[in-house]
């Protein structure tokens, strides 16, 4: 029951992530591209008029909703603990990698929206926050790394047999889902994928 209720958690933790997301991505004049931090009178417009709330409520949301990831996460190693204390231990540390540097990570880019708002959108605002950015990008690539480590050992985990879960239930894993959903153009699909896996690990535990 106790795994049941953290898988639960996890699955509201990446919707309440994901509508964290669109706070910051889908903006009054339209959604926000990476691309558009190439050219500041696309991003100065895309920006016009956004309130500053919406990113400090992102972020503050975002690291909650991180938190109730982490216990979903953590859930899947008591479970699997059971069939492999190896697999069990690796995805552990990669969901705290996942966790701490996916929290610095989702907060950064609240504040690197925020401070080009305040700045006036000026082009001089952008060069800056597009620095920051990039210094900052380790907590990315950590974030992710993380999270390949748990979801790929969870996935070979489930394939290899080790688990009471049939081998072809190793499909209910973020790494699949976020792919076919990268494929239809979906916005903000890692959360979705991430909602979708503890969704269908909820129902097949």
């Amino acid at each position: 029951m106790l795994v049941k209720i953290l898988l639960f958690t996890a699955f509201a933790g990446h919707v309440l992530c994901w509508l964290c997301d669109r706070l910051i991505t889908f903006t009054p004049n339209g959604v926000f591209s990476p691309k558009d931090l190439g050219d500041n009178e696309r991003l100065s417009r895309t920006f016009e008029g956004f309130p500053l709330k919406r990113a400090e409520l992102s972020m503050l949301a975002g690291v909650l909703a991180l938190v109730m990831i982490l216990a979903g996460d953590l859930g899947l190693c008591l479970w699997i603990r059971e069939s492999s204390p190896a697999c069990a231990k690796i995805m552990a540390a990669g969901a705290l990698v996942f966790a701490v540097f996916g929290s610095a990570h989702h907060v950064l880019c609240g504040v690197v929206e925020w401070l080009y708002v305040r700045m006036g959108r000026t082009d001089e605002a952008r060069t800056a926050v597009l620095e920051m950015f990039k210094r900052t990008a380790l907590t990315m690539v950590a974030c992710y790394v993380g999270l390949l480590v748990f979801a790929g050992t969870l996935f070979g985990a489930i394939v290899s047999g080790i688990t009471p879960l049939p081998r072809l239930c190793c499909l209910i894993n973020t790494i699949p889902f976020f792919v076919l959903l990268t494929l239809c153009r979906v916005h903000n699909a890692g959360n979705l994928a991430g909602a979708a896996m503890f969704l269908g690990l909820l129902i097949a535990i």
